[in-house]
């Protein structure tokens, strides 16, 4: 998979890239990522690329014309805006876009993006969340790395991905490893009966009833009655 990421600090990204998942996912060629500089497009001797915006107001916005040079040479691939005014961020779009052989993530800066950019050079605007930050770049990082541990033969244990929080609509089940008892603190007994069934169910029903006490947004229609659920 190639990932084209348009910003204004490609140096953002020079470590994160080069560790862990996606560190290891880029040494083994399955996943590229080209840092495209939006300064290299640039108008004039200065590569402006923000301006005041039209009918006044505070901060700069990000002009059309360096945004279209850099995204016009990627049109076949898929590009995505990365903005607070965005869609949010679902493990269904990561999902989603795992399967295309390109994307392209353009990280948004200072006040806005000019709006002719969103009407007319990307395919959607996405948002990692109900928050604002400086730009789009931390975004972008997490889409990388959501994206790349979905890739055949990045994860260990291609399990791992099944069964994880927002599969099926609910979170994960919490999770327990050695030593059985510390401080007095110990484990739920079915964890350590040695009975799979028992397990899968104690599994099932943590899933529910976590998903059902911090997320209940998640739970929709009558798949999920109230006697599935279990401390």
């Amino acid at each position: 998979m190639r990932i084209f990421v348009v910003t204004l600090f490609p140096a953002f990204f020079e470590s994160p890239l080069d560790v862990s998942i996606v560190g290891r996912a880029r040494a083994d060629g399955r996943i590229t990522v080209s840092l495209i500089d939006l300064r290299d497009y640039g108008i004039g001797a200065y590569r402006q690329v923000d301006d005041a915006p039209f009918g006044g107001g505070p901060g700069m916005v990000m002009m059309v014309e360096p945004l279209a040079a850099a995204l016009e040479p990627r049109a076949a691939g898929h590009r995505v805006l990365l903005t607070p005014a965005g869609f949010p961020l679902t493990q269904a779009t990561l999902d989603r876009w795992s399967r295309l052989d390109e994307l392209t993530l353009v990280c948004g800066r200072y006040e806005g993006v000019d709006e002719r950019v969103a009407e007319h050079f990307v395919e959607e605007e996405v948002s990692l969340g109900d928050f604002v930050l400086a730009g789009g770049e931390v975004a972008a990082l997490a889409i990388i790395e959501g994206v790349a541990r979905l890739l055949p033969g990045v994860l260990g244990n291609p399990e791992s991905v099944a069964s994880e929080s927002f599969r099926d609509g609910l979170l994960e089940e919490p999770h327990y490893t050695r030593p059985a008892d510390f401080r007095g603190w110990g484990v739920p007994d079915v964890l350590v009966s040695g009975d799979h069934g028992k397990v899968a169910e104690w599994r099932r029903a943590q899933r529910l009833h976590r998903t059902r006490r911090r997320r209940p947004d998640l739970l929709v229609g009558d798949d999920f009655a109230d006697d599935d659920e279990s401390d």
